[in-house]
């Protein structure tokens, strides 16, 4: 079986695949749905599988603030069926996202997120240097010759299909808590590693950067918010960046400060009350103690007990 992904163009006489996403950004842990619709080539083609795979573009220290190409899920979707030649055909899906996808938007506002769908076939046949595959196309990036293993890449990838991913309500009421306290976004984007002493299953995570309260802006530079969603409950993970060369605990190493605090799906809190609650706790905690000995965290972004 040769394994090959469909780009916009895939070779002369081969079939075209257009993914069609359902309107309206999806939640995490929500519902994909939408179709695949082929259209046979030339030449009929047996498909072995249909697949879909999840890509997010998170920054990377050495891509020049591109961003790598991270594929963070896949699902077989349909396959076992032969394409005829001129033959259309749609392929229905629905599928769940992971928990915890990231976010492109807030309030109708468009993060610096970006998430997309790539759709692959896998087709039945054998490729030598006389036969071409027809599927084929040597000026397409590189891709893996099994489903199994696919890599990360820093080329842009047109033939993405942008998924839209909206807050779940507890995130929402959270956020919109730190609105009302005085708190600014100042960025959203996704960053590779992963938090210490969490249950965190992707290989990156989400960092929303914000502005500090007017009240908190003589102790702090930036509160990074994380997100670390499962089906119980959501880990909210708070990281303060230290303003200035030290603190009352005396650590003068510019490590951030970092703290976990865990809400239900369907908490009912006072929100604002909750949320100002934790940021003095991370803050007092640093002060009282040096960064050093908050939750989970060995220094800023660190491959040891924080983000590694």
């Amino acid at each position: 079986m040769v394994f090959k992904r469909l780009l916009g163009s895939p070779g002369v006489g081969g079939p075209s695949v257009d993914t069609v996403l359902e309107p309206g950004p999806v939640r995490p842990g929500g519902t994909l749905a939408g179709q695949v619709r082929l259209v046979g080539g030339d030449t009929a083609f047996d498909v072995e599988q249909v697949a879909l795979e999840l890509v997010a573009r998170v920054r990377d220290g050495e891509d020049g603030g591109k961003g790598v190409a991270v594929p963070f899920e896949r699902f077989a979707i349909g396959g076992g069926f032969r394409l005829d030649e001129g033959e259309a055909r749609t392929v229905p899906f629905g599928v769940t996202l992971p928990w915890e996808t990231p976010v492109t938007e807030l309030d109708g506002r468009e993060l610096d997120v970006r998430l997309g769908v790539r759709t692959e076939l896998a087709v039945a046949g054998t490729q030598t240097p006389e036969t071409p595959e027809t599927l084929e196309t040597p000026e397409a990036p590189e891709a893996p010759e099994a489903p199994e293993a696919p890599e990360a890449g820093n080329d842009p990838d047109p033939d993405l299909d942008p998924l839209g991913v909206g807050p779940l309500p507890a995130q929402e009421a959270i956020l919109g808590a730190f609105r009302q306290l005085g708190y600014g976004l100042r960025s959203a984007g996704l960053e590779h590693g992963r938090i210490g002493g969490t249950g965190q299953r992707l290989p990156f995570h989400q960092e929303i950067g914000l502005t500090p309260a007017p009240s908190y802006a003589d102790r702090v530079e930036e509160i990074a918010l994380t997100f670390l969603t499962h089906p119980g409950g959501i880990d909210v993970v708070l990281e303060a960046d230290k303003r200035g060369g030290g603190n009352a605990g005396g650590d003068d190493t510019g490590h951030d400060a970092l703290s976990r605090f865990t809400v239900g799906h369907d908490d009912a809190r006072d929100w604002a009350t909750e949320v100002d609650g934790w940021v003095r706790e991370l803050v007092e905690h640093r002060e009282a103690y040096g960064s050093d000995s908050a939750y989970g965290h060995g220094g800023p972004h660190s491959s040891g007990p924080g983000i590694g």
